[in-house]
């Protein structure tokens, strides 16, 4: 009989195709943009701002599943992933796990696109006061004899500010299955929380409770100040809310009783 590891143990079957489709869909990204560089994946699949015109309700699902093109990104993500969420498959089962992974995935998105819309609020109302301008010169025919301009550009019809305005907007974007891999850090925190964990460069070991809580508050001081803004940290913060609703949610149902393998 052979003996079960990662490869043909089918109680990790969804943490090993999660591993694998991350991968397979990380090389054909790179290999796109090397040989079809018109095809681009991010247009498509990235989560974009939910006021431009590139946005689709699918990608609050499908920006998870893409990484940047440095191969760190998905590296880190899916050996993370590896380490927490073979555990958690087993105590959940292979059915709430692939739920509850999506599930944190999604709320890492809708997380982002709020904290957007906050962001961008002056920006917007900005855009939605040169919108109402320009409009009151076309219907006064102010246009016709002279010019908006916006940023050195000169707009001569609604049409065209309404295709820069878009533009700025579109270029907002997010990838990567991170908010879905810190609800999984987050209930490995909850189903066992004084584990002993080793975090990189610290040499004692560190409970599992305590690592999670540093994390939370790691990306809450990040995102606040605004530190590597390239990353998305609310989304991080908004896969582990999620992550924690779902696990009370199952918990007052009664599937769900703080112990270890707690998921009946």
């Amino acid at each position: 009989m052979n003996e079960r590891n990662f490869f043909n143990d089918p109680s990790v079957a969804v943490t090993r195709n999660l591993i694998i489709i991350n991968f397979l869909i990380a090389f054909a990204a790179t290999v796109s943009h090397k040989v079809q560089p018109s095809f681009d994946w991010y247009s498509y699949f990235s989560l974009h701002f939910w006021k431009s015109s590139a946005f689709h309700p699918a990608q609050l699902f499908t920006y998870m599943f893409l990484h940047s093109l440095d191969w760190s990104h998905v590296l880190f993500n899916m050996f993370s992933l590896f380490m927490f969420g073979r555990l958690l498959e087993q105590v959940m089962g292979a059915k709430k796990f692939l739920i509850f992974y999506a599930f944190c995935g999604v709320g890492a998105a809708i997380t982002q696109e709020i904290t957007w819309t906050i962001k961008f609020m002056p920006m917007l109302e900005q855009m939605n006061a040169i919108t109402n301008e320009i409009a009151k010169m076309e219907a006064d025919g102010a246009l016709q004899t002279s010019s908006y301009r916006v940023g050195g550009i000169v707009m001569t019809s609604m049409e065209q500010w309404n295709a820069y305005s878009d533009s700025i907007l579109c270029q907002y974007m997010t990838v990567g299955a991170s908010g879905a891999v810190f609800g999984i850090l987050l209930a490995f925190g909850m189903l066992f929380p004084n584990l002993p964990l080793f975090i990189m460069f610290i040499p004692i070991p560190v409970k599992a409770k305590y690592m999670v809580i540093g994390y939370a508050v790691l990306e809450l001081f990040l995102g606040v100040h605004e530190v590597y803004k390239e990353v998305a940290h609310f989304a991080h913060l908004g896969g582990m809310l999620f992550g924690l609703i779902l696990i009370l949610y199952w918990k007052k149902k009664g599937e769900f009783d703080n112990r270890i393998g707690g998921f009946m």
